[in-house]
C-alpha cells in the first residue's frame, strides 16, 4: 500500500509538470454560496445548503447536490464537504489553464486549501487526467496522493506537449520528391 501511494506521488509530479499554482487573489476573496435551501444547527457550527448548491471563491468553482459546512469560533477554518452525482471543481491557474476535478464527495479545508476528492474521484490539468477512488490534492502546494480501491488501481493519462503537432504531421500529405534534372 504504501508503495502504491509513493508510486501514485511520483507519477502525480509528472501529471501536473507545469509548474501551475492557483491564482493568488483567489483566497483573498469572500467565499460565496448559492442554493435552493438551507439550513442550520448553530451550537454545532454546522450549516447544510442543498439544491442546485454553488461555492465561489475567485476562479475557484465548486458546484453539487449537498453541501456541509463544518465551521469553529475561528473565521476561515470553514470544512465543506460537497456531496453530488458526481459534485464538481473548477479553478483557474497562473499558467492560464483550468485544473477541474469531480467525485461523489468533494471535501474542501478552507485554511489549508486541501481538496479531497472521494469516489469515482477524477482530476485534469493541462491535459492530463488522474482517476482513482481518492485523490488528495493540495491547491496551494500543487501536491497530490492517489489511492485506487482494494480491486482498483490507479489510473493517468499522460498526453505529450507535441501530440497535436505529431497528429497533425501524420494526417498532412507528404510532398512528392522532386525529380532530379537530367544532364
Amino acid at each position: 500500500m504504501k508503495c502504491r501511494k509513493f508510486l501514485a506521488l511520483l507519477m502525480t509530479g509528472a501529471l501536473m509538470s507545469a509548474p501551475a499554482l492557483a491564482l493568488d487573489d483567489d483566497y483573498r476573496q469572500p467565499i460565496k454560496v448559492t442554493s435552493d435551501n438551507s439550513s442550520a444547527d448553530i451550537q454545532s457550527y454546522t450549516l447544510i445548503y442543498s439544491g442546485n448548491v454553488r461555492i465561489v471563491q475567485g476562479s475557484m468553482e465548486i458546484k453539487a447536490d449537498e453541501l456541509k459546512v463544518i465551521s469553529s469560533a475561528e473565521k476561515g477554518n470553514e470544512v465543506m464537504i460537497a456531496t453530488g452525482k458526481p459534485a464538481t471543481y473548477t479553478q483557474m491557474m497562473e499558467n492560464g489553464l483550468p485544473a477541474e476535478a469531480q467525485a461523489k464527495e468533494i471535501r474542501y479545508e478552507v485554511r489549508t486549501r486541501q481538496l479531497t476528492l472521494s469516489g469515482d474521484a477524477q482530476l485534469s490539468q493541462a491535459g492530463s487526467l488522474m482517476r482513482g477512488n481518492t485523490i488528495s490534492y493540495n491547491v496551494e502546494k500543487q501536491q497530490l496522493i492517489a489511492e485506487g480501491k482494494e480491486d482498483e488501481q490507479i489510473t493517468t493519462i499522460f498526453l505529450p506537449a507535441d501530440l497535436g503537432t505529431e497528429n497533425q504531421s501524420e494526417t498532412e500529405p507528404k510532398p512528392e520528391p522532386e525529380a532530379e534534372p537530367k544532364p
